[in-house]
């Protein structure tokens, strides 16, 4: 048995390219989890108020911006803007995990349009009701998910581009970008909640979201991922192993980064708000 698992051990070769891999992995099963804690956080907050009738109960429990019983078209936008996002938090992560692309294929290409279709709605209603309706904690604490926002369509644009063209090292990438885009607001929790374990409170931060931090993280939530998605792609081409253990490395960073985030924003935000509405309507 003893020599049996030695002999196991032996077999497994530590090198950049395996812990690359090994990052990878993690950081797909730990985001899988996140996004599935944010669909079932946006079902409990939004959807089941909704369907119930329950809204006045949702607010007086957790009161959100953008949240009311009114039936309008800034109300209309707010459902359209959140709702989708539990289709989009269910089944996105999928399109970038290689063996459903290879086994489920026609799976790949519908759950793809619907991501980008939703995707590009999100875009939309969240620009339309951060800047005509007014749900913003800040203007200046808006501009980095505005400029998240105004890239998202950019990116599903080449992403389409490049599948219609059959260029699909190209689609691939730019499909990455855009997924990261669209999970932007996602990462931003995640930051932010992360942040907050990590100084024990806020530093730098304030209750509009316009701290230096704020703003920081704000654009960080997606030019950071997409940084090093381009930096991961560049050392996979790489030949020297000092560069393959540097880009090893930043992955492993990525990782512990959503690690982190998903664990302060289901401490801090998701599980207590979940357990608050469910307790409220039931």
């Amino acid at each position: 048995m003893i020599s049996l698992t030695v002999n196991k051990l032996r077999g497994l070769s530590f090198n950049a390219d395996n812990i690359l891999s090994g990052a990878t992995k993690t950081w797909v099963i730990v985001a899988l989890a996140g996004q599935w804690a944010f669909a079932l956080y946006i079902l409990s907050l939004y959807a089941l108020p909704l369907m119930l009738g329950a809204i006045d109960k949702a607010q007086a429990v957790s009161v959100t911006q953008g949240l009311n019983s009114n039936i309008d078209l800034n109300s209309a936008m707010f459902f359209a803007h959140v709702l989708p996002a539990i289709l989009m938090a269910m089944s996105g992560l999928f399109q970038l995990i290689p063996n459903v692309r290879s086994r489920f294929p026609r799976f790949h290409r519908y759950n793809g349009r619907m991501f980008f279709t939703l995707g590009l709605a999100g875009a939309f209603t969240g620009l339309y009701l951060t800047w005509i309706t007014g749900h913003r904690l800040s203007d200046i604490g808006s501009i980095g998910v505005t400029v998240n926002g105004i890239l998202i369509p950019i990116a599903i644009y080449f992403a389409w581009q490049a599948a219609v063209k059959k260029r699909f090292a190209l689609h691939q990438r730019f499909a990455v970008h855009s997924f990261l885009l669209v999970n932007g607001v996602w990462t931003f929790r995640l930051y932010l909640m992360g942040w907050y374990i990590v100084n024990q409170g806020m530093n730098g931060n304030t209750q509009t979201l316009d701290g230096p931090a704020d703003i920081a993280l704000s654009f960080a939530s997606f030019l950071l991922p997409m940084a090093i998605y381009e930096v991961i792609l560049w050392g996979k081409k790489q030949r020297k192993e000092s560069i393959k253990w540097g880009i090893s490395a930043l992955a492993c960073f990525g990782t512990l980064i959503t690690v982190i985030g998903v664990i302060a924003a289901g401490m801090m935000m998701w599980l207590p708000r979940i357990s608050d509405i469910l307790k409220a309507l039931f």
